[in-house]
């Protein structure tokens, strides 16, 4: 490579004027680039018929104002932004980790029940009976009817049991009844009817009660031979007393002595002519010697 002379005015002549021409290129980038501190934008005009480049195109930024550049009217519209706002804190909804959906249920349909025909009045009535209470297990009795429409076809009717039955008239009737119907306590339904169905009436109750029962226990004997004058020693279970008792006795003003043997004592409501058995029990084995059985002995007089 040849070293230029600087001792040459044509050669120093040369360098100084490319020296020129790159300090002419420096500040013409800078001035592209940069710019020289005014605010518009310098653009570069291009000769007809030069593309124009398609890639994106860069602007360059304007450099920041100071206080002193800024217009008075500028600096009287600004103010001071308060970001100091509270925070509303939104809880997290609550939910229960057990819960589903359900589907309603579905709707059934009730059967629809027809409206029932209305009981047709009975083409006779029966007011009441006489006795409308009984005990059970007394004998035969006579069933009184009062009511109304009667006639010598109606019967008396028990529990669907037709009994025979007299006309008195149009307003009573009766009709004997047997022991059999209240051996046993609870109720019977009584009414009256024709042979036929067509006559007939409304249906009252008879009660059967169960009756009284004596509160002793046979509890021993003094006997003497064949029985004869024997004594029952009984407990009133209500007061704790003893009694000595033989046949034909009334206990307490209602039951009286029929017989007394070694197992049971028997005796009948004196009212209502019901017999109720006393068995011999244990429980004078305990307690008052007097509560305690008797045993059998022989009259003083007898050899043996």
């Amino acid at each position: 490579m040849q070293i230029s002379d600087i001792r040459n005015p044509n050669e120093r002549n040369k360098l100084i004027l490319a020296g020129a021409l790159g300090l002419v290129a420096v500040v013409f980038l800078w001035w592209t680039f940069f710019g020289f501190g005014s605010s518009s934008t310098k653009v570069t005009p291009r000769a007809a018929g030069q593309p124009t480049p398609s890639g994106p195109r860069r602007t360059t930024p304007a450099p920041a104002q100071t206080a002193a550049e800024l217009p008075a009217a500028t600096l009287s519209e600004m103010q001071v932004v308060n970001s100091d706002y509270p925070v509303v804190v939104v809880p997290e909804a609550r939910r229960n980790i057990f819960a589903y959906y359900e589907p309603p249920p579905k709707v059934v349909e009730a059967p629809s029940v027809p409206a029932p025909t209305p009981t047709p009045t009975p083409p006779v009535l029966l007011a009441s009976i006489s006795p409308g209470n009984v005990y059970a297990g007394t004998g035969n009795f006579t069933l009184e009817v009062s009511g109304d429409k009667f006639s010598p076809q109606l019967r008396v009717v028990i529990d669907n049991n037709e009994f025979p039955t007299r006309y008195i008239n149009p307003q009573q009737l009766s009709a004997p009844i047997p022991a059999s119907v209240i051996q046993t306590s609870g109720t019977r339904q009584v009414m009256v009817r024709s042979a036929d169905g067509k006559l007939y009436s409304n249906t009252t109750t008879l009660s059967i009660a169960e009756p009284p029962k004596p509160n002793y226990s046979y509890i021993g004997i003094i006997g003497k031979q064949r029985f004869v004058g024997d004594t029952a020693i009984l407990l009133d279970k209500g007061n704790k007393d003893t009694l000595n008792v033989q046949r034909g006795d009334l206990i307490g003003g209602k039951f009286r002595v029929l017989s007394i043997s070694e197992k049971e004592v028997v005796v009948i409501d004196n009212n209502l002519k019901i017999k109720h058995t006393l068995a011999m029990t244990s429980q004078g084995d305990r307690g008052n010697p007097l509560q305690r059985p008797t045993p059998r002995v022989e009259s003083e007089d007898d050899e043996p």
